[in-house]
């Protein structure tokens, strides 16, 4: 090949390689899925359970969502217009807050209540921190909590299934001595049972976790390792393992909150500690607190203490 040839010939490989190697800054490998497509896979993992709601409780539980949900998206949408930065709520984050938050509350819940929720876990829970990705706490429990310290009355006021009679929750049952029939295993399954709109059905959060788990979206360290926790203390301390991971929030909390890709450990060693942590906080909390109740206070202090559990499982880098 002469000279001329050979220069043609370099020209053209150059060509064909600069048409197929792009030269770009890090990050060089890009994931398909983006923050829209996960909350997506969330809201319809919640789907079954908030069609529950609608059975059990009415069209009143669809109303209490809708305004969660309302209220949500119109807090991120004026702090982000009000500090001038780049409008989100297209990326249904503050939907699943919204959802979520709707979810840990009482079926009676006024909805000025409900309004003031979704301001406070939008505020105090996300934006105040610097928006999605940087809030240390799940939003939606940060706005349970304050409303549970500000209004108790409301917030512990349980209805039954279908005709919205007052009664206690059958943790509350269990905890207060009362003498009121416990659900049985199949009523709490299915969700015949008094609690908070999104967490009474069993079978409806199931579905939704096994989707969340089929998409990726979850890993099975954190939930199995927090319902794994509480199942084993309960038989160590001769209590029902059964009925305390049915009766209350713990299933909703465990996939669906405990999971907060935000808020939860990066490492698998990390999630199966942080879960152990959540389960041992939660029985702690249901056997000698003074609620009946605990996976909302055991997930938030776990929040906390997930930079530390980051740290301490980081794995070594390779020949250090």
């Amino acid at each position: 090949m002469n000279r001329d040839g050979a220069l043609l010939y370099r020209g053209k490989m150059e060509e064909v390689i600069s048409q197929r190697l792009i030269v770009s800054v890090s990050p060089h490998i890009r994931a398909r899925e983006d923050v829209r497509t996960i909350m997506s896979d969330v809201i319809f993992a919640l789907s079954p359970a908030l069609g529950a709601s609608i059975i059990f409780f009415g069209w009143r539980a669809l109303l209490i969502v809708s305004v969660s949900i309302f209220f949500s998206v119109a807090s991120e949408f004026f702090w982000q217009k009000l500090w001038r930065k780049k409008i989100t709520v297209g990326d249904l984050s503050p939907v699943v807050t919204g959802m979520l938050l709707a979810f840990v509350l009482p079926p009676s819940s006024p909805l000025w209540m409900v309004a003031i929720g979704a301001f406070v876990a939008i505020t105090l829970g996300k934006q105040i921190f610097g928006g999605l990705g940087y809030n240390p706490f799940n939003p939606a429990l940060v706005a349970r909590a304050v409303l549970l310290a500000s209004w108790p009355v409301y917030m512990t006021t349980w209805t039954k299934p279908f005709d919205g009679v007052t009664t206690a929750s059958p943790l509350g049952i269990v905890k207060m001595e009362l003498d009121q029939r416990l659900p049985s295993y199949l009523e709490m399954f299915l969700g015949n049972r008094a609690g908070c709109l999104g967490e009474i059905s069993v079978l409806a959060l199931l579905l939704g976790a096994i989707y969340l788990l089929y998409r990726k979206q979850i890993t099975w360290h954190i939930p199995v390792s927090y319902i794994g926790t509480v199942g084993l203390v309960c038989l160590l301390f001769n209590r029902d393992p059964l009925f305390n991971i049915m009766a209350g929030g713990l299933i909703l909390g465990a996939f669906f909150m405990a999971t907060d890709l935000v808020t939860s450990p990066l490492t698998r060693r990390g999630k199966l500690v942080f879960g152990v942590g959540c389960g041992l906080l939660t029985v702690l909390i249901r056997f000698t607190g003074g609620f009946p109740e605990g996976v909302c206070y055991s997930i938030l202090i776990m929040n906390m203490l997930t930079p530390i559990i980051d740290k301490i499982t980081e794995p070594k880098v390779f020949g250090s």
